[in-house]
């Protein structure tokens, strides 16, 4: 009995701001077209396999970026050929990097705050200490 109540203690969800009390970090998000950030999202997924490394080490973030590809979105016919065709060749690792994001408690919570689905994020990239964007495939919350 003494290990579930250990475990709810550590990570305290119900405390009226479940996000904050992981997060406790800046969350932004802008919108963006793929075709003026395929440069940078494609040079992401190329790191997707490192970047997967960063993902599950990461435990304090100053800033997350949330880049809504919004041309990209699943209603708008999904990611232009340039992006898919580069998430075809890192498939694998494009979904264990998804699955990380859904363990790590922080990001999972800066990405649910916003609504974006594990399985709309194409790519993460780590700036600088402290920082990330995620590139996610899918229009902002109204």
């Amino acid at each position: 009995m003494a290990a579930p109540q250990a475990a709810s203690a550590s990570q305290p969800l119900d405390n009226g701001r479940p996000a904050a009390a992981i997060v406790d970090s800046d969350i932004r998000q802008e919108e963006a077209l793929s075709r003026t950030e395929a440069g940078k999202v494609i040079t992401a997924i190329d790191r997707t396999r490192e970047n997967i490394g960063m993902v599950r080490k990461t435990t304090k973030l100053d800033t997350v970026d949330i880049v809504f590809l919004t041309d990209a979105a699943r209603s708008e016919g999904g990611p232009p050929p340039a992006i898919e065709n580069k998430m075809k060749q890192h498939q694998e690792d494009v979904a264990e990097l998804r699955q990380e994001i859904e363990a790590n408690a922080l990001l999972f919570n800066a990405i649910d705050s916003r609504r974006v689905q594990a399985e709309d994020v194409l790519a993460v990239e780590f700036d600088n200490p402290g920082k990330v964007v995620i590139y996610a495939a899918a229009k902002p919350p109204k």
